[in-house]
């Protein structure tokens, strides 16, 4: 999966960033690369789901993707 992703300088030093496809997936970071190693874990975050149970009827079929 490739996202676009748009990167600020931020204020007081250092970056930060937005995830525009993902309402609300945004982090910082002091340098390039810490930046860089946030956005991974945000987008992961934010792309998380829990889901404790799921009702369907006998003939569904659920399966996992990776994405």
């Amino acid at each position: 999966m490739k996202l676009k992703v748009v990167i600020h300088d931020a204020e007081e030093g250092g970056y930060w960033a937005e995830v525009p496809s993902i309402p609300s997936c945004a982090t910082e970071g002091d340098s390039f690369e810490e930046l860089l190693a946030n956005l991974y874990e945000a987008v992961e975050a934010c792309l998380s789901v829990e889901v404790s149970e799921i009702s369907s009827k006998p003939q569904a079929k659920v399966i996992e993707i990776a994405v």
